[in-house]
């Protein structure tokens, strides 16, 4: 059965708009996966006034008859107007009705017209009236470029944009919640923040056998999810497994990646362009430096299991078909703690803020030639430089002395004359004796266990 977590602020933006006196266009988008059909039904389930059509591959004609249908299911008036979008949103504006229409871009694919005629009925009769008109969509890009744009027909009319985000840790942990909170990261480091993958875990069973099961299995819910979905956005997408398989082992900068992934350098630019408008992938830069003008980008894959899938998965499949029920423990276990270290980095970077009690500027990493912080707040009274250990062995003092050197390193335009630096360590392992009792001694010195990431994420 579907589990609906967390998402009370979008449906408390959404009541509203639903409740309020005047015409509100409320535009849902973004990644596949997250919820965002989910988060509209459950926003009118207890509705009488609200139409939800979900749109489909077919043709503009069928896809009228389909949203006229739906519609006088509510509206049973609605059956003898005529067959037209303008007329229809028209009649159902006169009743003040909430008209949700999901997957909003299969219907700009078959009618390139309808966002001018949305405009045009918007403008002449719905904004007077207390309708509310959501459109929903997972294609990014055309949402943007038909509907969010500056160029775009509805420019201007929405009252209400919902960027719908992944769920944080702390709200992820719900679909496991038995698994003590170093299991809970090796999880969130796998499924990410996306519902329908978390809802595929059992939360009676082993990460390993979920793992197995779900993605590891030719029979599994996620076998192919990554490769379907790229297939579903991209018309040629082999280069782009390559540069996502790159980007699964560890190669972060343009010349790393494009070697790897057999791509000239000069077109590598254009394949990333459109992963990161996807947002499957992500670029990021020492958070020091300005985001336009930084040389220094490096990318990331930015969604969890996709990050899993071309590292296990991509190039795999025959070992993992011989290896049957065995390949978790054969294939992943061994490098499992290899493969989060980056994102328990990322964990470590969201919880910062509500760890450490300074008002931050920024979060992020930093890396100037061959000096690098995991984590680095830019806070007006200093810099909060920070270390994580994903390791098996305590943290050391030297880790911390270490931390301490790298951060005299650090170039910053707002720096204070003064600052007052703060240092913290993240360990899987805990830490050892000698640096418990410096960080005793010591109120510029703090440290974090993975308890207080899952709590905090």
């Amino acid at each position: 059965m579907a589990r609906f977590v967390d998402r009370e602020t979008e449906l408390d933006r959404l009541t509203d708009c639903y409740e309020s006196d005047t015409a509100d266009f409320v535009v849902i988008y973004g990644r596949r996966r997250l919820g965002k059909s989910e988060l509209v039904r459950q926003s009118i389930a207890d509705r009488d006034d609200a139409v939800y059509y979900q749109a489909v591959e077919s043709t503009a004609q069928n896809q009228l008859e389909q949203f006229v249908e739906t519609a006088t299911a509510q509206f049973p008036s609605t059956q003898t107007v005529r067959r037209d979008w303008e007329v229809l949103l028209q009649a159902l504006g006169e009743q003040d009705a909430v008209v949700v229409v999901d997957e909003f871009p299969f219907l700009i694919e078959e009618d390139e017209s309808l966002t001018s005629r949305i405009q045009r009925v918007w403008d002449l009769h719905l904004e007077a009236t207390g309708m509310t008109l959501v459109l929903v969509g997972s294609s990014i890009s055309v949402m943007e470029d038909k509907v969010l744009s500056g160029g775009a027909p509805l420019y201007g009319r929405r009252t209400a944009t919902i960027d719908l985000e992944p769920l944080t840790t702390a709200d992820a942990r719900q679909f496991f919640p038995a698994y003590d909170a170093e299991t809970a990261v090796m999880a969130w480091s796998i499924y990410g923040g996306t519902p329908f993958y978390l809802q595929t875990i059992d939360p009676e069973e082993s990460l390993g056998r979920n793992v197995q099961q779900s993605i590891l299995s030719e029979r599994g819910l996620l076998y192919s999810e990554p490769e379907f979905l790229l297939r579903t956005d991209l018309r040629q997408p082999n280069t782009y497994f390559s540069i996502l398989r790159a980007l699964a082992h560890g190669r972060r900068t343009p010349n790393e990646i494009a070697g790897m992934a057999g791509v000239e350098s000069q077109s590598l630019s254009s394949y990333l362009q459109k992963l990161r408008r996807l947002r499957l992938v992500e670029r990021h830069i020492p958070v020091t430096e300005s985001a336009t003008a930084s040389k220094r980008g490096r990318y990331r894959i930015a969604a969890p299991l996709f990050r899993f899938w071309f590292r296990f998965v991509y190039g795999n499949q025959d070992q993992l078909r011989l290896l049957g029920d065995d390949a978790y423990e054969e294939l992943v276990a061994p490098e499992l703690a290899d493969y989060v270290s980056p994102l328990f980095e990322r964990l470590c970077q969201q919880s910062l803020p509500t760890l450490v009690d300074r008002r931050f500027r920024a979060v992020g990493q930093w890396w100037f030639k061959e000096h690098e912080l995991d984590v680095l707040g830019l806070t007006d009274e200093g810099l909060v430089a920070g270390e994580c250990k994903f390791t098996s062995t305590p943290v050391s003092e030297g880790v911390l002395s270490d931390l301490e050197g790298t951060a005299t390193e650090v170039q910053w335009s707002d720096m204070p004359e003064a600052p007052d630096n703060v240092y913290v360590l993240f360990s899987r392992s805990g830490f050892s004796e000698d640096l418990k009792r410096t960080a005793d001694s010591r109120e510029d010195v703090h440290l974090f266990g993975i308890s207080d990431l899952v709590s905090n994420g």
